[in-house]
Order: structure tokens, then C-alpha cells, then sequence
């Protein structure tokens, strides 16, 4: 697994519960006293016993913290970056979700060996989607359940998200688009420190 989805993980557990509830998951996922690498492969099981121990001291079930992970990755002031790299995919939620079948091929232009899955939005027509996420490791469908649903904050925005079942390959997650404008979303503009308005 690559050290930046660990770090990640670090991040969100820090940036939302503090540094010793860190120290606290670090303990108990027996983590090397060097700390995470961000630009270094880690083995698997080094992520599972990370998430299991976080899972553990925040009494939360693994969807329930993967999602707020999501959430947090694009909602929280130190992800700035992925959110950019997220509103580059439209100027609305529904150009957003038509852009998803990218998003993996532009993270990659970033950083070559990142673990993403596949993505593939099938449109049902009526503002109904069907995400399928396809990944050999557990966890991502989770995850970007919290991206989309902190996305369609992020744009205003009225979504229903509900995951609709497992697989081998992965999972499937539903998307329901019930109003594009509903309310007024984050600002954005396209030079990183710009103001603008919203949407």
C-alpha cells in the first residue's frame, strides 16, 4: 500500500481526534518508531492493523470511519489539494460525477504507483447513477461515499448516496441527483489562493 494512503489515515485520525489518539492507534497498530513515509510501500497488513486499531480506539465501525476518511479528504483545510484536484472535474455535481471514470488516470499523473481503484458511473437516466468501484482492497466504496457526499456540499449540491452491495471486484454505490443548485456551494477558483464565488 502506498505510504500517502497511510499518511492519510494519520492525518485524518490527528487532524480530527488529536495527536495522542494517534499515538494512542500507532501504539496498538505496533507501527515502526520512524513513523509513516509518505512516498514508501508499506505491506497490506500494516494498513488493515492501522485502520483496525482506529477502529478500535474511536469505537467505530470500519465503514462508518472509512467514510468520514472521505469526507474528510476533501472537507478539511490541510486537503485543499485533493478538493482542487476534485472541483477540476466540473463546474457542477453532475459534471463532477460524469468526470469520476478520470479521476483515478489524474491522480496517477501526480504520483505514478498511487493505489486507485477503477471507476465506472453507469447513468441510469432521471438523476439516478450507479457507481461501481473496483479495487482488490476493501475500503474504497466506503471512502468515497464520504468524498461524494463532501463533493456535493462542496457544490451545493442535493444528493442521495446509499451503498447498494458488495462483490469480488469490489462494490457498488447509488447515487441519486434530486437538485443540482440546491443550495449555495463552496467558493472555488481555478489559480490556488484566488478568491471566488460559489460553485
Amino acid at each position: 500500500m502506498h505510504g500517502l494512503i497511510n499518511l492519510a489515515i494519520q492525518n485524518f485520525v490527528t487532524d480530527s481526534y488529536g495527536p495522542q489518539m494517534w499515538q494512542a492507534v500507532a501504539h496498538a497498530a505496533r507501527l515502526p518508531d520512524a513513523g509513516i513515509e509518505a512516498m514508501l510501500r508499506y505491506d497490506l497488513t500494516l494498513t488493515e492493523a492501522v485502520l483496525g486499531a482506529a477502529c478500535a480506539q474511536l469505537n467505530q465501525p470500519p465503514d462508518t470511519l472509512l467514510e468520514d476518511l472521505g469526507t474528510y479528504l476533501v472537507s478539511h483545510p490541510n486537503t485543499e489539494a485533493l478538493r482542487r484536484l476534485l472541483r477540476f472535474g466540473g463546474v457542477n455535481f453532475l459534471e463532477f460525477l460524469h468526470s469520476l471514470d478520470e479521476l483515478p488516470g489524474r491522480a496517477q499523473l501526480a504520483v505514478e504507483d498511487l493505489d486507485m481503484p477503477q471507476l465506472e458511473l453507469v447513468d441510469l437516466g432521471h438523476g439516478e447513477f450507479r457507481l461501481c468501484v473496483r479495487s482488490p482492497i476493501a475500503g474504497f466504496a466506503p471512502v468515497m461515499m464520504g468524498v461524494l457526499r463532501a463533493m456535493a456540499d462542496d457544490y451545493g449540491a442535493l444528493v442521495l448516496i446509499a451503498p447498494v452491495g458488495r462483490h469480488a471486484g469490489g462494490a457498488d454505490i447509488a447515487i441519486t441527483l434530486l437538485d443540482s443548485s440546491f443550495a449555495a456551494g463552496r467558493g472555488f477558483a481555478l489559480a490556488a489562493g484566488a478568491g471566488g464565488g460559489a460553485g
